[in-house]
């Protein structure tokens, strides 16, 4: 009998090192951190203020480049690329989900949800699917045609996750996405990144101030002064 092939690894840090000044002072986000994380897994993030958790979200999201170490994204590897494969491949396999939301006011939810499509240059039956079906799949059906601000926090969050997962992307990156949100309504949120990181095969990784949602994650790191403990 043949072996269950393990998960595919969808970004892959080795040995990161990033520093940034402040005055004339250099400050070390990250100290040699190395990290795995497959496909179909939600992965959560934490430690205290100043750990270097954006940084490392930033580095997996391709916003932001090591001093040194090695990055892979979708068995890609990332050293030398210039800055429009960067927009790329970020455009074509990296989502992301905000604190804040970073949903456009004046656009409905749909418009909201379709834009990454737009960008890859979707044909318009094959948006209009897609986006019904994930608002479908995020529990927003029939509320396409309505503005972000009629809309709940919870139900906020549902649209940028629709919108992060709308492209089918590799890696999911949620940056304090439940910060904004009472516990009962976060606790909904993780519930459901990690239902759609297992149901579309996507690499999510969350950071995290909230401990408690810690439980509901596939698996836990937890960063101290730019270290992976």
């Amino acid at each position: 009998m043949s072996a269950i092939a393990s998960p595919a690894v969808v970004v892959r840090l080795s040995g990161v090192r990033k520093s940034y000044r402040v005055g004339e002072t250099s400050v070390q986000a990250l100290r040699g951190v190395s990290i795995d994380v497959h496909a179909g897994e939600l992965v959560a993030l934490t430690g205290p203020s100043g750990s270097g958790k954006s940084t490392l979200l930033n580095l997996c999201g391709l916003i932001d480049t090591p001093d040194a170490g090695e990055r892979e994204l979708a068995e890609t590897n990332i050293a030398g690329r210039t800055e429009a494969e960067l927009t790329r491949l970020r455009r074509e396999k990296v989502g992301f989900v905000f604190q804040g939301f970073n949903l456009v006011p004046v656009m409905t939810v749909f418009d909201n949800v379709e834009y990454p499509l737009l960008l890859l240059g979707a044909p318009a039956a094959e948006r209009s699917a897609r986006v019904t079906a994930m608002l479908g799949r995020v529990g927003l059906g029939g509320f396409e045609h309505r503005l972000p601000d009629a809309l709940s926090g919870g139900q906020r969050q549902r649209v940028a996750i629709a919108r992060a997962l709308v492209k089918s992307p590799a890696l999911v990156i949620a940056d304090e996405p439940t910060g904004n949100l009472d516990s009962a309504t976060a606790m909904q949120i993780v519930d459901l990144l990690r239902e759609l990181a297992h149901e579309h095969r996507a690499a999510v990784v969350v950071a995290t101030h909230d401990e408690r949602m810690t439980s509901h994650c596939d698996r836990v790191l937890r960063l101290i002064d730019g270290e992976m403990q």
